[in-house]
């Protein structure tokens, strides 16, 4: 016994473990600060309540690395399914206060707590991907035009529900995170690039056809009949000019801005903010990082998610296991997305979609999420037996 406890402890990778601890730390002082200064007369609550979620995220990650990879193969439908349950419910009992202020039907509410179903989903849509591409390839070793035109059609099949889902809850924002998991599973899922090329050539053209249609009074009747709504193009306009509209749709851009302007190379010092910025408490968060620590305290807080995005696809590399390869890929592609968009959406780089910046923002829903993807890639080391499962040939049984 006393050796498997060595070994487990061994196995744990703590080169994912602490960015994640400086992240959160990260995540704890700027809350304050954004607390501090919007005024807030329950800070020690939401503190208390943000320090309870880091907890509970932390034994989530030790919960879900004790899953050998055969029981996460079995738990994957199961799982997906119940996924989609909780999202169709939520079209029923949503939270309707929160509804009404966001326009997103997307939060249930249990007394004081809210609780974001998609944020867990994201993950069940991870699992059923990796099992999809893993199941397909072992069935599959040589590989054909045919072949992977079944796959892309498993694929599809699998993320329909999830956007009809997200498109009645009309959560825009987060079926961008649901693409980004698809879209990194899709290029790594081994399909031959003369599908890969077309297909990501044509996203681009598409990409491109959208931002030009919204430059335009008659692209935007386009777009309107399409289904887009006005407070998305609102967004799109303040991220063009944000500061066309400073005091109006444009306030919030125009704020980040100004703030993480004002912290210069190295900042203002801890909990010192003269540039009022809404929601920087969640979505925001990174102009409190800005403006309080500048420049070098922003890269800082880049440089550890760069380590923690290096060590998970070093653990691929390390362990080699198929289906744990691709939930990591998916969950890397779930943090960069949010890194990604969080980051260039407070420095203006991209238009705001009310993506949280992970380990970081205030939340229960997302950082439980987050968590439960570094669990899942952690128990790719701590499970790691090369005589099990340590070529791309371990036996699932689905």
């Amino acid at each position: 016994m006393q050796r498997i406890n060595k070994r487990q402890i061994k196995s744990v990778d703590y080169g994912i473990l602490l960015p994640v601890f400086l992240l959160s730390i990260v995540g704890m002082i700027s809350l304050y600060v954004a607390l501090d200064k919007d005024g807030g007369t329950n800070i020690v609550s939401q503190m208390l309540q943000q320090g309870l979620w880091y907890v509970i995220g932390v034994i989530f990650i030790f919960i879900v690395m004790q899953f050998s990879p055969k029981v996460v193969w079995k738990l994957t439908p199961i799982g997906y399914v119940f996924g989609l349950g909780v999202m169709t419910a939520l079209l029923f009992y949503y939270d309707a206060n929160l509804a009404t202020r966001t326009g997103s039907k997307n939060w249930f509410r249990i007394g004081s707590l809210t609780f974001q179903p998609a944020e867990l989903m994201k993950i069940a849509y991870i699992l059923i991907l990796a099992y999809i591409v893993t199941g397909h390839n072992i069935k599959n070793r040589q590989r054909t035009l045919k072949t992977d035109g079944m796959l892309i059609l498993k694929l599809v099949i699998a993320t329909i529900p999830v956007g009809i889902l997200l498109k009645l809850q009309n959560d825009f924002g987060t079926m961008l995170v649901f693409i980004a998991i698809l879209g990194g599973i899709f290029i790594m899922s081994g399909i031959s690039w003369k599908i890969i090329i077309p297909v990501v050539v044509t996203f681009t053209l598409l990409g491109v056809g959208i931002l030009y249609l919204v430059t335009t009074d008659a692209g935007r009747e386009v777009l309107y009949s399409l289904g887009f709504k006005s407070y998305q193009f609102a967004r799109i306009d303040s991220w063009i000019d944000p500061f066309h509209d400073a005091t109006g749709n444009s306030y919030q851009q125009a704020q980040a801005l100004k703030a993480i302007g004002s912290g210069g190379v190295g900042g203002k010092g801890f909990n010192v903010s003269d540039v009022y910025v809404p929601v920087r408490e969640s979505d925001m968060i990174f102009s409190v990082i800005a403006e309080n620590f500048g420049f070098i305290g922003s890269c800082f807080v880049i440089f550890l998610y760069f380590i923690l995005i290096y060590r998970m696809i070093r653990v691929c590399f390390d362990t080699n296991n198929e289906f744990f390869s691709y939930i990591a890929t998916g969950v890397i592609m779930m943090i960069l997305f949010h890194v990604f968009e969080n980051i260039g959406a407070n420095i203006g780089l991209l238009p705001l979609t009310g993506i949280p910046l992970p380990f970081i923002s205030q939340g229960g829903s997302s950082l439980i999420s987050n968590m439960i993807g570094v669990g899942l890639v952690m128990s790719m080391r701590y499970q790691y037996q090369p005589e099990e499962y340590g070529t791309l040939d371990f036996k699932y049984e689905g």
